[in-house]
């Protein structure tokens, strides 16, 4: 005989909470090349028209050898949703708080990408915790393209 099935049991792993993270750990996000189907998804989700995203002879004439990723489709790469941590907070998860980003080296179609996600500060409160998550993104040359913080507003754990 079977167990009688629940959805709420059928998860990826077991919920974490705050007090369950530990710094330096990391969030691996699989690796992606950027395609001109990516760019043009983009251009058509956030209205962005400016040529440098999408005419390879206007950034040929401005120094780049092939089409320029804006900076926001970059960033999204990063989206924790994309690996394993969204999976470990599901209990736990308030709200996504907070993002910032510096934009290091261009990235051009064609290029791959390997973002990460790094604990970096744990802020603990009364009953939840502010997690600090590093992003970073290196690309198929080993150079830092991406770094970042993201914060998220977790649960501690119940008593």
């Amino acid at each position: 005989m079977t167990e009688p099935f629940d959805p709420a049991g059928h998860r990826l792993a077991p919920t974490r909470y705050f007090e369950d993270f530990a710094l330096g750990e990391s969030f691996y996000i699989p690796s992606r090349t950027v395609t001109e189907a990516q760019f043009s998804a983009f251009q058509a989700a956030s209205g962005d028209n400016h040529p440098i995203h999408y005419d390879r002879e206007f950034c040929r004439r401005h120094g780049h050898p092939a089409l320029l990723a804006h900076g926001f489709q970059v960033l999204i790469q990063t989206a924790a949703g994309a690996g394993q941590f969204p999976f470990l907070v599901e209990d736990s998860l308030i709200g996504f708080i907070e993002q910032s980003s510096r934009f290091m080296k261009p990235v051009y179609v064609g290029d791959t990408l390997y973002p990460r996600l790094t604990v970096s500060e744990l802020k603990p409160q009364r009953t939840t915790g502010v997690l600090t998550l590093a992003s970073t993104i290196h690309n198929h040359k080993r150079e830092l393209v991406l770094e970042g913080l993201q914060r998220y507003l977790l649960k501690k754990r119940p008593a």
